[in-house]
């Protein structure tokens, strides 16, 4: 049976940058060095491509391929996340590939391939499709984590992150099965109707959890995190950290919402893991030297954040998970591409002590960097603050006190490590001489737009807000 132009028009997005990623690698071997910016500019078009194509799921939601696929306004939510957090990727790499001699259309193409594996994820409503778009989006992410073959750092980030995700994958598809077993389905909405043993179907939930709490980075699955973060060239870390965990995250609340059972099973085990995560991150992170360590620990207590929202299984505390996923995004972007700029050649200053000083010397950049990492702490009038609020508000209206004041703890840990990063700045002798480089036209558009964003999401937060409660409505 042949799909129709509906199923089509659902699965645009994932179509566009399946093919431009399979026209850049055909196009590869022809282009030569000479041909590079031919390949920055294909890659650029399938990423933005993408993101226009969202346009016709948008307007045509649904059930596409025999109800694997559901597309709601859910999520084209978080397609729009992943593909501008991949199209910020694509346009602030060339500079860095250049700088590190890597070759640009393998990169561009599996970063096409990956962000198409979450698209998958972020639509699914079958368990199989959901491991189809993971293992798309894994595979591809293993690579780009080894992208730099002659660092060793990178090949061993690349090897934990791939042994730890195949564990992960294993209890995912194991769950799936025993889900199987004890329902005769895999299709989320009939599960709970078709299960005959409870016990079973638990278990397998149980398994599934583990399986996205690994992708998800958290506690204490989060193990991974730090050293394939910091091993993985800086524009990868800068997909890892953001995009992959978005569609995760997507993945994850389809399941509590649509299946009742994984509702009353899970709620105590995202209770206890939002907790340990958040202290596990920050005071971890408090701890670190090393800046692109530091972001990573950061990042594992930004997933227990977001699991507090989760908690809540509300309305409210789900428009909180989307409207925070779109807040980190352009965070841990805006960061990592500051970071992979100034870290110069081979990546050799990740040191705090590399950064005293960067303010006499490099103005723009230290302002960039201080920028993403106030919104990261949670300062008024950026995206940070208003999405921490939103999962308090959450969190306090479904009476999950406790999980409130443990978010407001950590908050405060977490201001200690970021605020270390700008005093050594801005107010510390430098340890280093700077060369007076210009900062690439890729990366300053990147900065300057997740800057934007970053801004615009804590001063005019109700359209994006106001959708994102749409799209939690729509999801249930």
């Amino acid at each position: 049976m042949f799909p129709s132009q509906a199923d089509m028009m659902r699965l645009a997005p994932e179509i566009v940058l399946c093919a431009m990623g399979i026209l850049i690698m055909v196009a590869e071997p022809f282009a030569g060095k000479a041909g590079r910016k031919v390949l920055d500019v294909l890659a650029a078009l399938g990423a933005a491509g993408a993101l226009a194509a969202i346009w016709l799921p948008a307007h045509n939601t649904g059930t596409a391929f025999s109800n694997l696929l559901r597309v709601d306004q859910f999520s084209v939510f978080v397609h729009a996340i992943v593909g501008v957090v991949a199209l910020f990727v694509i346009l602030a790499a060339p500079s860095y590939l250049d700088r590190e001699q890597l070759p640009h259309g393998e990169f561009f193409a599996l970063i096409l391939f990956a962000t198409a594996g979450m698209g998958v994820m972020a639509s699914a409503q079958e368990l199989i499709t959901a491991f189809v778009g993971l293992e798309v989006s894994s595979i591809s992410s293993y690579i780009l984590a080894s992208y730099r073959r002659d660092v060793p750092r990178s090949n061993e980030a690349a090897m934990k992150y791939f042994l730890l995700g195949s564990f992960a994958t294993a209890f995912f598809l194991y769950g799936i099965a025993l889900i199987y077993g004890s329902s005769g389905t895999t299709i989320l909405p009939g599960i709970d109707a078709a299960a005959a043993q409870t016990t079973l179907l638990s278990l397998g939930l149980a398994l599934v959890f583990v399986g996205l709490a690994f992708k998800v980075a958290a506690a204490p699955f989060q193990l991974w995190t730090p050293d394939v973060y910091e091993g993985s060239p800086s524009p990868v870390t800068a997909l890892l950290s953001s995009a992959p965990k978005a569609a995760a995250f997507a993945l994850f609340l389809r399941i509590l919402i649509t299946v009742e059972h994984a509702n009353n099973l899970w709620f105590w085990a995202i209770w206890i893991s939002a907790a340990i995560t958040m202290f596990v991150g920050n005071l971890t992170a408090a701890v670190q030297s090393n800046v692109k360590r530091m972001l990573a620990y950061s990042s594992v207590a930004h997933a227990g954040y977001i699991l507090v929202a989760f908690a809540a299984r509300s309305v409210i505390g789900t428009a909180a998970v989307l409207f925070y996923l779109a807040a980190y995004a352009l965070m841990k972007v805006g960061a990592f591409v500051t970071l992979s700029w100034l870290g110069g050649a081979g990546e050799e200053f990740l040191a705090l002590d590399d950064y005293a000083g960067l303010a006499s010397a490099r103005p723009v950049s230290a302002a960039c960097f201080s920028f993403f990492l106030l919104s990261l702490l949670g300062l008024p009038v950026t995206a940070g603050f208003l999405g921490k609020f939103y999962i308090f508000d959450a969190a306090v209206h479904a009476h999950l006190i406790w999980l409130a004041v443990l978010l407001g703890l950590n908050s405060i840990i977490g201001a200690y490590y970021y605020l270390r990063v700008i005093i050594a700045m801005y107010m510390r002798e430098p340890k280093r001489t700077f060369s007076p480089e210009r900062i690439p036209f890729g990366v300053a558009v990147v900065l300057s737009l997740a800057a934007a964003g970053t801004l615009y999401l804590g001063l005019f937060p109700s359209r994006v807000m106001a959708y994102a409660i749409w799209a939690a409505q729509n999801l249930r």
